[in-house]
C-alpha cells in the first residue's frame, strides 16, 4: 500500500506539471492546443534514447527541452497563417503524426515495443528510498513550476498574455506583438512539459507510442476544465480530482466485486460525471481565474 501510495503522488506530480504547461498557453494565452502531449512525448523519446546512447539524465531532458521549445516555435509559427479553432485542430494533427513516427521508426524509438529500460534516477538507494527520492524530486519540480507559472501570471508576461486572450485588437493598440507573446507562450509551455515527459520515461522506465494519443492530451484539458483554466491552483486542484478519481476507482472493484473491463469503464465514467457537472454548475472550474477590474 505504501508503494501505491507513493506511485499514485507520483504520476499525480508529473501530470500537474504537464497540466501547468499546457495552462500557460491555453488559460493564459487562450491558445487551444489538442496536441500538448507531444511536448511530453518528446521529452520522454528524448531521454530514453539518449539514457540508450549512453548520456545522462540531466542531458535526455536537455535535449527533450531543446526539441520541444523548437516544436514549439513551429506550431507557433503555423498559428500565424491559422484561425485559433484551425489552429487547434492542426496541433492534434502534429501530434498525430509524431506518434506515427515514434511508431514506424523502429531504428530510433523502438517502434510499437518503445523503448525499455530506462534506469529510475535514484537506483542506488536501496527500496523504499529510491521512490521516495524520485517523489521528492517530482515535488521539488511541481513547486518550482508552481511558483514559476504563478510569477510569470502575476507579472507583465501574464498580463499581456490575458489581454491577448480577452482583447486581441487592444492588445495591438497596447503595442504588444502578438505573435512574439504566442511564441514564446507555447515554447514555455513546451519546455514545462518535455520536463514532465522525462519524469515520467525515468518513473515507467519505458517509453511508447501511447504515450503520444490524443486521449492524454485530453486528460489535460479535463484537469483544467474541472479545476479552473488559468488559475495555477485550480490546476492544482483539478489534478488532484482526476487522480484520486483514478486511483479510487480500483478500490471500488474489489469492494463491488465487477470485472477490470467494467472498472475501466467506471473510470471514464466518474471523470465524465465529474466534469459534466463543472460545466453544468461551475463552468469556470472549482478555482476559477480571478481577473482585475479596471476601475
Amino acid at each position: 500500500m505504501f508503494e501505491f501510495i507513493v506511485a499514485t503522488l507520483t504520476v499525480a506530480g508529473i501530470y500537474g506539471i504537464m497540466a501547468l504547461g499546457l495552462n500557460l498557453q491555453a488559460g493564459y494565452a487562450g491558445l487551444l492546443n489538442f496536441g500538448h502531449i507531444a511536448f511530453a512525448g518528446l521529452g520522454a523519446y528524448a531521454t530514453a534514447i539518449t539514457m540508450q546512447a549512453g548520456g545522462s539524465p540531466l542531458l535526455g531532458m536537455a535535449i527533450g527541452v531543446v526539441a520541444a521549445v523548437a516544436l514549439g516555435a513551429g506550431i507557433a509559427r503555423l498559428g500565424r497563417q491559422l484561425g485559433a479553432d484551425y489552429w487547434g485542430i492542426a496541433t492534434l494533427a502534429i501530434a498525430e503524426i509524431l506518434r506515427t513516427i515514434a511508431t514506424n521508426e523502429g531504428w530510433l524509438t523502438g517502434g510499437a515495443n518503445g523503448i525499455s529500460p530506462i534506469p529510475m534516477l535514484f537506483d542506488s538507494l536501496p527500496r523504499p528510498y529510491d521512490t521516495l527520492a524520485f517523489l521528492a524530486l517530482v515535488i521539488a519540480i511541481l513547486a518550482a513550476f508552481t511558483w514559476l507559472t504563478k510569477r510569470l501570471a502575476d507579472g507583465r508576461f501574464g498580463r499581456a498574455l490575458r489581454v491577448m486572450r480577452e482583447e486581441p485588437k487592444l492588445a495591438a493598440c497596447f503595442g504588444y506583438n502578438l505573435r512574439s507573446l504566442k511564441s514564446r507562450a507555447v515554447m514555455t509551455s513546451a519546455a514545462v512539459t518535455a520536463v514532465a515527459g522525462s519524469l515520467y520515461a525515468h518513473f515507467m522506465s519505458f517509453t511508447g507510442p501511447d504515450y503520444l494519443l490524443s486521449s492524454e492530451t485530453f486528460a489535460l484539458w479535463t484537469i483544467l476544465m474541472i479545476g479552473g483554466i488559468g488559475n495555477v491552483w485550480g490546476v492544482l486542484a483539478g489534478t488532484a480530482i482526476v487522480q484520486g478519481a483514478y486511483t479510487l476507482v480500483p478500490f471500488a472493484k474489489d469492494y463491488l466485486h465487477f470485472g477490470s473491463d467494467s472498472a475501466g469503464a467506471l473510470r471514464l465514467g466518474v471523470i465524465g460525471l465529474i466534469l459534466l457537472a463543472c460545466l453544468m454548475w461551475r463552468s469556470e472550474g472549482l478555482v476559477p481565474e480571478k481577473l482585475r477590474k479596471i476601475a
